[in-house]
């Protein structure tokens, strides 16, 4: 059996999968706010509850919105107060006395969609999230990749190349990052980026969806901004591409729904690339907000 956990500010989601990948359990409970022991006896407890169930030790997944420090184990995340700074991954071992696999959330969405019936035999998965903010993972035969310090896949903070600088202008806007740097793609290819580059340019603050519709409908402003914007994300994305040269790219998040994007980035990224590449396979996720539970159940295949 596989025991995946997706670990959020709000609530922890669990998922068991038998050794077809089936999920055969399901819960939910609210994640302990600022109490450490509260968290681990949370994880344990439903741990236990399900090996008696199932009369087998399942292996355990943990998929959290943040990063297990490479040094210490201790991890670094925002959302879950009660894990920041402590070792979550070695005092689950210890306290169900079995070994656990932690890896951030984007790279369990990643390996999710890695693992999907139509793409399993693809040597190489990026997996995209044009999210809240813009992450993602790398995925080479089943496995995540998480480079030294555990930050492969975040690719978020990776900063504009010139050419988009060209795009944007004279005017080009130069969004702070939470990272505490400036320019990180995170705060340009993301949901978030796209209202934020719409209120530069037009001085109006609209929701996605609203500037989608307005595109929709041929309105001048939300055009022009919807045809700037697939020009930036293929500049990034061709850089990804070179430096991946992936199979297939899978899409998710909210903007990920922005049918679009399908049609654009094929047309536009090629120019991007080197002259002997083409484009990746690009395809919107099939998991959804199940991602996080599946890829964290996947990380102990």
């Amino acid at each position: 059996m596989f025991y995946g956990f997706d670990v959020g500010g709000t609530k922890i989601e669990f998922g068991a999968f038998d050794d077809n990948l089936n999920r055969v359990a399901t819960e939910r409970v609210a994640t302990p706010g600022d109490d450490y022991n509260a968290l681990i006896e949370a994880v344990a407890g439903i741990i236990e509850k399900y090996d008696a169930q199932f009369g087998a030790e399942g292996k355990v997944g943990l998929g959290i919105p943040g990063i297990e420090r490479a040094e210490d184990a201790t991890v670094l995340t925002v959302n879950v107060p009660a894990a920041k700074g402590r070792t979550l991954r070695l005092d689950l071992e210890k306290r169900i006395g079995r070994s656990v696999s932690l890896n951030n959330d984007a790279n369990c969405f990643a390996l999710s969609e890695a693992w999907d019936e139509e793409l399993k035999n693809a040597k190489t998965v990026l997996g995209c999230i044009l999210g809240t903010g813009f992450g993602g993972g790398i995925i080479v035969n089943g496995k995540v990749v998480n480079g030294k310090n555990n930050v492969a896949g975040e690719l978020g903070h990776m900063r504009l190349p010139i050419d988009a600088w060209f795009l944007l202008g004279e005017n080009a806007p130069l969004f702070d990052c939470g990272c505490d740097k400036k320019g990180c793609i995170d705060n340009y290819l993301s949901g978030r980026g796209f209202e934020q580059l719409y209120e530069h340019y037009y001085g109006e603050k609209k929701k996605a969806v609203d500037i989608i519709e307005a595109h929709k409908q041929g309105e001048a402003n939300a055009v022009e901004h919807v045809d700037r914007f697939m020009e930036l994300l293929a500049m990034c994305m061709g850089g990804l591409f070179t430096a991946f040269d992936p199979e297939v790219v899978v899409l998710g998040g909210g903007l990920s729904n922005f049918d679009l994007i399908y049609d654009e980035l094929p047309k536009r990224v090629p120019k991007y690339l080197l002259s002997i590449a083409n484009p990746p396979k690009i395809v919107k996720a099939k998991h959804g907000d199940a991602g996080g539970v599946r890829g964290a159940a996947f990380l102990n295949i």
